[in-house]
């Protein structure tokens, strides 16, 4: 969606003038149904269905009200005492300024900022998103009771991280479908309010266990807030040559849509009953998406989605003036109604709907349809039940915002995603007592706003990596080295090497921050940008001892000169840690925090970025020479693969308890008897899933022990992969099934387990994008070196 663009100095000011000036008086937020005079209709009457109060105001609203509520920017209507409704905020990792819904211009004028979504899924820990996401949802919440925020956030982003270049790879939880799934999961049950509207479910710790409701999926189920899975779908480009989000047709084959693009979405709506649907500005197979009725009308039908579809922003005048889909804007506005789209972010529908009707093209009774959907969210909320101070989540205020328990979780979720890629004999942790001296370089690393990457807004108190470095070392000189991250000059680099002549230790802060990667900005390399390289080659040239790189920004980087050379001791990626960042970094460079984090996306050569990135097939070409993506399909070379980190301990599995054998021939109908499952397995090798009576069956437990074998405790990501039997072409090399953090003792062993469900987990998607599961040895992998086989078979 669009954004307004700030730059970091007017930023910094900004936010400065707000935190000293947070205003002393609240202001409560308009409502409906105001007593005496509103308090009368049928649709405030909460004893009633929401379903009924639902059609009660539609049928009270004239046709020109009922268009004013097609944009994001509702209007109000006086006679009926309904204000005006911003349906546009923003929560991605954090309370953000980029949606016009949210303030901080008032008694609020801080929001907790946690690291980006990609550094928070590299921590994999699932209780870890769902309390980020609670917490969020919280301060949302507070800020609504202020008046300084909706009720309807437009966050997670879960689309693929296909591309090493995309701008807003940064946004998601990377590049395998399964940890997007659950991430969305985890995050929108978290906001919409699971935790505190079931209060005896509320967890504390991290990585307690929460009890998941499958119950709440129909129209009356109550909501703190609403969470929107977005943008459906296949969009991850921003600008490439002459390609831009705005007119991209996406070409997707069926077996890709299956099992990479769709799933995430899929499982945000079915799983996470995340309450709203943003279809995305591309075209998919010559269709925008937002006019692809088969695709909209498919997670209602299909997916059981209760909720709105809006469009990104000013999505559907992309469908007739950049796209040039439609002869007329009349034709546009037809088509994504009658697709299933709800609600339009811009004004084109409020200035083309009645002529629209007018020419037939559509009915009254489309626009009752969409104004349904979002009135029954909107009743969820409560919107609909009075003052929302006298209710449910009204005691939320500016005290629940920017508590200690928040920033404790900014901390800890900092520290969980650090990724540890490089020690070379053991260099880091630094002892802090034998560190005499330390020289921070970098452009990034004394920047209080850096490290919010994009969709962020103002944190509760920020600090620079450099701050967080001083504290444990006083003696800590600092030079940026280059003006800002483009690096386009030398003029900083004899002061960054005369500090690291005279440094005991060094650490140089390089890579990525928004001005390189964000919305409507894709890289065209990979490498580190300008003359960072010559920069950081500089110093370690310079240095008594070999450095500490330090890696910033989102999206992968090629750094293959790093890894080989031993001049840099060791190498960290930080991505956008978040208000709590600079204390993270100094906990785990001087050893108060063992890191554990996993790269959540294939790190590829700078030779990557010959691939088109139009180019939106998942699975290798050799024929063209095309290697594929993603580490399920990617053939080449890579600097560090998905899931790589290192630890200060070692680790070694073994696998306690894991059945050799399944069958599946009393998984089907009466009509299967053996021997047309024989002949099957003969025939085919596979089975199709949707033939299966009972997936429920075929689930087993992976039992796993995990041995801390060296002398400092620490958390530990578990990688359960699979690999199947290669039946047909496009079958991944191998595919993740099932992770777990857990946290170990030196020299001590854990025991965890891992569900798996044969029909979701060992299933693939054949060239119809019909998932089916094949027979024979399904081998299991942790780590490289520890295997078992599993043997499906039909009799």
């Amino acid at each position: 969606m669009f954004r307004r663009q700030t730059s970091p100095a007017i930023s910094l000011l900004l936010l400065l003038t707000l935190t000293a000036s947070i205003s002393s008086s609240a202001k409560n937020p308009e409502f409906p149904c105001r007593p005496p005079q509103f308090s009368a209709y049928p649709f405030c009457n909460t004893s009633l269905p929401i379903s009924d109060r639902a059609h009660s105001l539609v049928s009270l609203l004239t046709l020109r009200e009922k268009i004013q509520q097609l944009s994001n920017n509702a209007s109000g209507v006086p006679r009926l005492g309904i204000p005006p409704y911003e349906w546009w905020s923003e929560s991605l990792h954090g309370i953000a300024t980029n949606g016009p819904g949210v303030s901080f211009n008032g008694t609020v004028g801080a929001a907790t900022i946690f690291p980006q979504v990609i550094v928070i899924t590299a921590s994999f820990n699932r209780s870890l998103w769902f309390k980020i996401g609670s917490a969020i949802g919280v301060e949302a919440r507070a800020m609504y009771n202020v008046g300084q925020a909706g009720l309807t956030f437009w966050a997670p982003n879960i689309n693929i991280f296909r591309d090493p270049r995309w701008g807003r790879g940064q946004e998601t939880p990377g590049e395998d479908p399964m940890v997007a799934s659950a991430y969305a999961i985890e995050f929108v049950r978290g906001f919409q309010g699971e935790s505190v509207r079931s209060s005896s479910q509320l967890r504390h710790g991290f990585g307690e266990t929460r009890v998941m409701r499958e119950d709440d999926h129909g129209d009356d189920d109550g909501l703190m807030l609403s969470a929107c899975c977005k943008h459906y779908i296949a969009y991850d480009l921003e600008k490439w040559k002459n390609f831009s989000r705005y007119n991209f047709n996406a070409v997707v084959t069926e077996q890709d849509m299956a099992d990479t693009y769709e799933p995430p979405f899929h499982s945000c709506i079915q799983q996470g009953k995340a309450s709203c649907l943003m279809c995305s500005y591309n075209a998919v197979n010559g269709v925008p998406a937002c006019a692809r009725a088969d695709l909209l009308q498919k997670v209602r039908s299909e997916w059981g989605f209760r909720g709105y579809i809006t469009s990104d922003c000013d999505a559907v005048a992309t469908v007739f003036e950049y796209q040039n889909y439609t002869k007329t804007a009349e034709d546009a506005v037809a088509d994504v109604l009658k697709a299933g789209m709800d609600i339009n972010c811009g004004s084109f529908l409020v200035r083309h709907t009645q002529a629209t009707i007018e020419k037939g093209k559509v009915k009254e009774e489309d626009i009752d349809r969409a104004l349904l959907n979002i009135l029954k969210v909107q009743l969820r909320l409560g919107l609909f039940d009075g003052d929302p101070l006298k209710r449910k989540f009204g005691t939320l205020g500016p005290q629940d915002i920017c508590t200690t328990e928040h920033k404790l979780m900014a901390l800890e979720a900092a520290k969980q995603g650090i990724v540890l890629l490089k020690n070379k004999k053991k260099f880091l942790p630094l002892n802090k007592n034998a560190v005499s001296s330390l020289a921070i370089i970098g452009p990034v690393a004394n920047s209080k706003i850096s490290l919010g990457g994009d969709y962020t807004g103002f944190p509760c108190e920020p600090k620079s990596l450099l701050d967080g470095l001083q504290e444990y070392v006083k003696q800590a000189s600092y030079a940026s080295g280059c003006n800002n991250i483009s690096c386009d000059s030398h003029s900083g680099f004899d002061e960054a090497i005369l500090a690291a002549k005279e440094a005991d230790f060094v650490i140089v802060v390089a890579g990525l921050d928004i001005s390189q990667e964000t919305e409507d900005h894709d890289r065209v390399s990979l490498l580190l940008p300008g003359k960072q390289k010559n920069l950081v080659s500089c110093v370690a040239n310079a240095s008594k001892r070999p450095i500490i790189l330090v890696l910033t920004g989102g999206g992968p980087l090629d750094v293959s000169f790093a890894k080989r050379d031993s001049k840099f001791a060791s190498i960290l990626w930080i991505g956008y840690l978040g208000e709590a960042g600079g204390k993270a970094l100094a906990e785990v460079i001087f050893g108060d925090f063992n890191p554990g984090g996993r790269l959540p996306v294939t790190w590829y050569p700078e030779s990557f970025t010959k691939v088109p990135m139009t180019d939106m097939n998942m699975r290798a070409d050799p024929a063209r020479g095309y290697p594929g993506r993603t580490y399920r399909f990617y053939e080449g070379n890579q600097v560090y693969g998905f899931g790589h980190g290192l630890s200060y301990t070692n680790f070694t599995y073994k696998f306690l308890s894991v059945p050799s054998k399944l069958s599946v021939a009393g998984s089907f109908t009466a009509a299967y008897s053996p021997n047309i499952l024989r002949q099957n397995q003969e025939r085919f090798g596979y089975v199709h899933i949707d033939e299966v009576k009972s997936c429920d069956s075929l689930r087993f437990d992976v039992h796993i022990s995990v041995e801390n074998v060296g002398d400092m405790d620490g958390s530990h990501v578990v990688m359960l992969f699979s690999s199947s039997p290669k039946l047909f072409k496009g079958i991944p090399r191998k595919q993740l099934i099932g992770f777990d953090r857990v946290h170990t003792v030196s020299h001590q062993s854990t025991k965890t387990s891992i569900l798996v469900n044969p029909c979701e987990h060992l299933s693939i998607a054949d060239e119809n994008g019909k998932r089916v599961l094949p027979l024979g040895n399904h081998v299991l992998l942790l780590g490289e070196e520890v295997k078992h086989s599993v043997s499906i078979e039909a009799y």
